[in-house]
């Protein structure tokens, strides 16, 4: 028997959220890489190089677990460090062929990854799973990040 309750779209996206953390996570580990690895990599891959700061912006990835981050991929030779001229004080990290290397992996990973989490969807299931959850995603953080709580 049923609850009623595990048929909300709460309780089901949780859920779905748990494993498909489970599965990128394995799938990563498996290449001796993090999500955060991969956060970074595709960042810099996208936007070029950056301070720490704003790889964490464009990453979301908060600067408490930047640092670490960044440490883990420059002793693998993945991103290289070096001070910014506009400011000494601050350095630049940016993707080196090794990372580049990586990121290619990653993805390939990844994708594994998305094909095994999405196995029971049609192709056009899988897209529209995608949009409704990125509308729900953008209308979720739009009302987070209105000024003083505002309702938008």
């Amino acid at each position: 028997m049923e609850n009623a309750w595990e048929h909300l779209p709460s309780w089901l996206l949780t859920r779905t959220a748990g494993h498909a953390h489970r599965l990128v996570g394995d799938g990563f580990s498996a290449v001796n890489a993090r999500g955060y690895h991969y956060r970074l990599l595709a960042t810099l891959s996208e936007f070029g190089p950056a301070s720490q700061a704003a790889l964490g912006r464009r990453s979301g990835i908060h600067l408490s677990d930047m640092v670490a981050a960044v440490n883990e991929l420059a002793e693998d030779n993945l991103v290289e460090r070096t001070p910014d001229p506009a400011d000494r004080r601050r350095n630049v990290i940016s993707l080196t062929a090794a990372g580049r290397r990586q990121l290619r992996r990653l993805e390939k990973r990844l994708a594994q990854v998305q094909d095994e989490l999405l196995a029971p969807l049609t192709p056009v299931e899988r897209r529209r799973l995608t949009a409704l959850l990125s509308r729900l995603l953008a209308h979720h953080d739009e009302r987070l990040s209105a000024p003083d709580g505002e309702q938008t």
